[in-house]
């Protein structure tokens, strides 16, 4: 009886396999999926995907590398620590512009120009890369994302058949520069964030490869790649459709962006700063919430540099203003006598907030100009308490 069930199984189990290798028609079409950018800050890069369409067969489906699980175990601190895992999950095209439509999202297709062996080809690599051994993979933001993916199937499937030209890139910025184009207008607070976490890594001038972890910039390559067939070059995209067109937006401008709050806060501590000189007096909350919060943001730099696998955090230099062993410092402003190293120990913060002003007009590393008033107030801060000391 046991090798009677046995025998069924199997039989089960082969029908069940070749179904999971279905065999498309000659109507069979391979596209890429371009969405655009979204309301929040992590789909404010646009997204992109694979679409399969067999209408036959009536098969419409996506396969989009941008997924990730809030619910698996220790998430955040995995995303912390740069080993954040995402996965290739599919869904039919209509659900996908549902939500897409739902978002006020544009959403363009690049139908590629493919024999029937090469769609063919093309669908057996994503429905094995989509089963639940291989789906997984570790996102990189700037190197291996939802959107890298587009290119690196099809250099993987077609091999030297397909060639990617990048002479339509013609300009020349670093990834901040590219972060700074889809969050400087509309996620203020995101990119002051981004900013504050990314090292000076980033601030070297991008590649034309490296423009690619933007999805508007795979739709370039898709749209200026050509693909050889029969010994001739042609264009690898066959057709090129607008599918949903993203509705007007109220244009918001809050007043209540980071330049504007770090200015107001540095302000209001200058001004008890003048207050504490005429009166001859330290106030003794100040300089524990100064202390406090760079040493604090300083502590978190260093982390995502040296504790972390996230690639973009290295060589961060944020460390200049907000420094570390400031934390430590905190606790003894609330003493009466100050520790007679304090004055050089403060001499040398000013230091370092020379050298980032300096580094930051090489370019060496590029930062958020919300940390301007921030810079000038400690700067104040310190140069009182040395005065104060004395």
């Amino acid at each position: 009886m046991n090798k009677k069930f046995h025998f069924i199984f199997m039989i089960l189990f082969s029908c069940l396999q070749l179904a999971a290798q279905q065999k498309l028609t000659s109507k069979a079409s391979v596209s890429v999926v371009t969405g655009g950018p979204g309301n929040e800050l992590y789909s404010a890069f646009g997204h992109s995907a694979f679409r399969v369409y067999d209408p036959l067969l009536k098969l419409d489906k996506i396969y989009n590398y941008g997924t990730f699980d809030f619910n698996k175990p220790n998430f955040y601190l995995n995303f912390a620590k740069g080993k954040l895992t995402y996965q290739l999950s599919t869904t039919r095209f209509g659900y996908f512009l549902q939500e897409f439509n739902y978002e006020n999202r544009w959403v363009k297709t690049q139908q590629l120009d493919l024999e029937e062996i090469d769609v063919q080809a093309v669908y057996d690599f994503l429905e094995n890369n989509a089963k639940p051994e291989n789906r997984s993979y570790q996102y990189d933001f700037f190197y291996d994302n939802c959107s890298t993916k587009m290119e690196e199937v099809i250099r993987a499937v077609l091999k030297n058949k397909v060639t990617f030209n990048n002479s339509h890139i013609s300009s020349h910025k670093s990834h901040r520069d590219l972060i700074a184009d889809y969050t400087a207008e509309k996620f203020k607070w995101g990119k002051f964030g981004i900013d504050l976490a990314l090292g000076s890594v980033i601030d070297k001038e991008a590649t034309p490869e490296e423009y690619k972890f933007l999805p508007d910039y795979i739709y370039l390559g898709f749209n200026n790649a050509t693909i050889n067939i029969d010994g001739k070059n042609k264009t690898l995209v066959k057709a090129d459709n607008i599918v949903l067109i993203e509705q007007k937006r109220p244009q918001s401008n809050s007043i209540l962006n980071p330049f504007n709050i770090f200015l107001i806060i540095s302000l209001f501590f200058i001004f008890k700063t003048y207050q504490n000189y005429t009166a001859d007096k330290r106030s003794k909350w100040i300089d524990f919430s100064l202390y406090f919060v760079t040493g604090l943001v300083g502590v978190a730099v260093l982390l995502l540099w040296f504790a972390t696998s996230h690639t973009a955090t290295y060589k961060n230099l944020n460390f200049l203003w907000a420094f570390a062993p400031n934390l430590v410092v905190a606790f003894l402003m609330f003493k009466s006598v100050l520790p007679k190293w304090l004055p050089n120990y403060n001499k040398l913060l000013l230091v370092l907030l020379a050298v980032q002003t300096v580094l930051w007009i090489l370019e060496v590393q590029v930062f958020n100009i919300a940390i301007i008033p921030i810079m000038a107030m400690l700067f104040i801060r310190y140069s009182f308490l040395i005065l104060k000391q004395k």
